[in-house]
C-alpha cells in the first residue's frame, strides 16, 4: 500500500468534487506500492507577494528515484473546443485544462529550483478524467499518452507505477518530501456543521494555533486582534488542551451563547467554557443570590453583582477571552481579579465582527498581536468581502486570503418583497443541494435579528425542513431546536461558527453603514466552501 500524506484523510467529511478526489485517494492507497508517497491537496506560494496561489494540483506522487508525478483530476463533464479541453464552473467561469497544467508545472519547477536549489528534477503529469470520454484526443491540448479518461480509468495505478523505476536517489527524494510536506502545516479546525463537533482539517500555514503559543513574556497579557477564519477558536481549544495536559486551571469565556456551547462540546473533557453572563449568574448563585431576570436591568445587575464579589480560590492559571470586541470595559477588572499572579490572559477579538454598539476595553499596556489572514473562507468570497466591505482609505486593512481553495463564485438571488424573499431562500437551499451538499452541511443564516426575521418562523421552506432555535432551553440548559434537517440561525447567534455551505438571507439595508458592513462581513465569512446570498434589490444596488 502506498503512503499517504496527510495520513488522517479518512477522518475528513467532504462533499461535492472533493468526495471524488477522496475516492481516488483510496484507490491510490491500495493499488500503489509502499515506496511511493502520495500527497494530496498540495499548494505552493510566492513569498514576495504574500499568499498568492500560483498553482494547485490534486495529487503529487513522489518516488525513491527523486521523480515528481502530478495527477490533476477533472471530475464531471468537460468540453472539447478548438483550444483544447475546458472545464466550466459556476458563474460562467472557464478553465483551459492544458493551460492550467502548463502553468502548474512551470510554477512548481521554479519553486523547487528557488527553494531547494535543485536543478533537473523530472516532473511529469497525468490528467485523470474519471467521468468523461475524450473523443478527439489528438486535439485535446495535451499529449494523448497523458490523458486517462473514462474508458481507461482502471489503468491509472498502472500508469503511475510506470512513471517511476529509475535508480534510487534517497537524498533528493528526502528533500522533495520535506519540501512538499512543509507546504501542508496541519492543525485541527473544529468548525461546527449544524451543531455537530466533527474534527475537520484545514491548512493554517503559520496559524495562531501554532506560533502564538510559543510567545513568552511577563506579565502575560496578550491581545490578539485577528480576522474571521484566522484560527482564534482553534487557538482557544489548543490552550484548553494544553492546560488540561499540564494540570493547570483554565477557563474560556465569550459573549455569544451558541459559541460558548460549541466550544464546550468540542473542547477537551472537563474544560470550563461559557459566556460572561453565565459566569456571573453561576457565581452569584453559588453565593446564595438568585438573579431576577424579570427586571429590565437584569443583566446589568448580574454584571454589578459579579464585580462586587470577592474572587473564590483557587484562582485561574489561564483565562481565555473570546469575542473580546463585544465585551464592556467594566467587565475587564473583575475578570482579571480571578487570575492568579503570574497567570496568563489571552484576549481574542475581531473589530469587524463587533455587532453591538459599545465601547471596547482599552487594554492599555497589553502586548498586541495582529493577523489579517483568513484561512477558512475561499478566496472568491474574500474578494467580494474586500471589494464591498473594506473601503480604500477607511482604516480597515483588507482581509488576506490564506485558504488554498479558490471556491465557487458567490451565487446571488435578488428579492423585492416578502413573498420573493421566501421563494428565493427556498431556491438558494435547492441550489446548495444541487451542488451536492448534504442538508446537515447547509446553514441558513439570516441578516435580520430573530424578532424581525421573516424566515425563522417557518418550519419548512417548500420541501426543506428548517431546524431553528426555539428561544428556550431544556432543564439541562441546552438550547432547544426545531426538528428540521437544515440549520437556520441569525448572524448574531452563528457568529464564531461556520458551515461548508451558507445561505445568507434577508440581506437588506437602506445604507451600507459600518453596522451593515460588520453584519455582512460576519455572515459572509461563515462559509468554508460555498456562499449563496439572498439580497434585496436596494441592498444589492448599494453593493454594486
Amino acid at each position: 500500500m502506498a503512503r499517504i500524506h496527510p495520513s488522517d484523510w479518512r477522518a475528513l467529511e467532504v462533499t461535492g468534487a472533493a468526495a471524488r478526489e477522496i475516492e481516488t485517494l483510496a484507490l491510490l492507497e491500495t493499488a500503489l506500492p509502499e515506496e511511493l508517497l502520495v500527497l494530496h491537496g498540495v499548494h505552493w506560494t510566492r513569498l514576495q507577494s504574500g499568499f498568492a496561489l500560483v498553482g494547485e494540483v490534486d495529487f503529487v506522487i513522489l518516488g525513491p528515484d527523486g521523480r515528481v508525478l502530478l495527477v490533476e483530476q477533472k471530475s464531471g463533464l468537460l468540453e472539447e473546443t478548438p483550444e483544447g479541453l475546458v472545464k466550466r464552473y459556476g458563474g460562467g467561469r472557464v478553465k483551459h485544462v492544458g493551460h492550467q497544467v502548463d502553468r502548474m508545472i512551470d510554477a512548481l519547477r521554479l519553486r523547487i529550483a528557488s527553494s531547494l536549489r535543485l536543478e533537473g528534477v523530472k516532473i511529469d503529469y497525468l490528467l485523470y478524467c474519471p467521468d468523461y470520454t475524450v473523443h478527439e484526443r489528438a486535439s485535446a491540448g495535451l499529449p494523448e499518452e497523458r490523458i486517462i479518461d473514462l474508458p481507461r480509468r482502471d489503468s491509472l495505478p498502472r500508469r503511475i507505477r510506470e512513471a517511476f523505476g529509475g535508480p534510487a536517489r534517497p537524498d533528493i527524494a528526502r528533500r522533495l518530501h520535506e519540501f512538499f510536506a512543509g507546504e501542508l502545516e496541519l492543525v485541527p479546525d473544529t468548525a461546527t456543521l449544524v451543531g455537530r463537533a466533527d474534527a475537520l482539517v484545514t491548512r493554517l500555514s503559520g496559524g495562531l494555533a501554532t506560533w502564538a503559543r510559543r510567545l513568552e513574556f511577563s506579565p502575560f497579557r496578550l491581545r490578539i486582534t485577528a480576522t474571521a477564519g484566522s484560527g482564534k477558536t482553534q487557538l482557544a481549544l489548543a490552550l484548553l488542551g494544553d492546560a488540561a495536559r499540564e494540570g493547570r486551571s483554565a477557563r474560556y469565556v465569550c459573549y455569544n451563547r451558541p459559541l460558548a456551547d460549541h466550544v464546550a462540546r468540542v473542547a477537551v473533557p472537563g474544560a470550563v467554557a461559557g459566556t460572561f453572563h453565565q459566569w456571573c449568574e453561576r457565581s452569584l448563585r453559588e453565593r446564595g443570590t438568585t438573579p431576577d431576570f424579570s427586571r429590565p436591568d437584569a443583566f446589568a445587575a448580574l454584571e454589578q453583582g459579579f464585580a462586587a464579589l470577592a474572587p473564590q480560590e483557587p484562582l485561574l492559571d489561564e483565562l481565555i477571552v473570546d469575542e473580546g470586541q463585544d465585551f464592556e470595559a467594566a467587565w475587564v477588572a473583575p475578570l482579571l481579579r480571578r487570575v492568579r499572579p503570574g497567570g496568563r490572559v489571552w484576549w481574542l477579538e475581531d473589530p469587524m465582527q463587533q455587532l453591538y454598539v459599545r465601547e471596547g476595553p482599552p487594554l492599555e499596556g497589553w502586548v498586541r498581536l495582529r493577523d489579517e489572514t483568513n484561512y477558512r473562507t475561499p478566496r472568491r468570497i474574500l474578494e467580494a468581502v474586500n471589494r464591498w466591505l473594506v473601503p480604500a482609505g477607511g482604516g480597515q486593512a483588507p482581509v488576506v486570503a490564506g485558504s488554498p481553495f479558490e471556491g465557487e463564485e458567490i451565487e446571488i438571488l435578488e428579492y423585492e418583497d416578502a413573498a420573493g424573499l421566501v421563494e428565493r431562500t427556498r431556491r438558494a437551499i435547492t441550489l446548495a443541494l444541487q451542488s451536492r451538499f448534504r442538508r446537515q452541511d447547509i446553514a441558513v443564516v439570516t441578516f435580520a435579528g430573530r424578532e424581525r426575521s421573516r424566515i425563522l418562523p417557518f418550519d419548512s421552506l417548500g420541501p426543506h425542513r428548517l431546524r431553528s432555535f426555539q428561544g428556550r432551553y431544556d432543564i439541562l440548559g441546552e438550547p432547544e431546536f426545531g426538528e428540521g434537517e437544515i440549520l437556520a440561525e441569525t448572524v448574531y447567534r452563528f457568529k464564531g461558527q461556520s458551515a461548508p455551505c451558507v445561505v445568507l438571507t434577508e440581506v437588506d439595508f437602506e445604507v451600507l453603514d459600518e453596522r451593515a458592513r460588520r453584519k455582512l462581513f460576519t455572515g459572509m465569512t461563515r462559509a468554508s466552501l460555498k456562499l449563496v446570498l439572498v439580497v434585496s434589490r436596494r441592498a444589492l444596488a448599494l453593493l454594486g
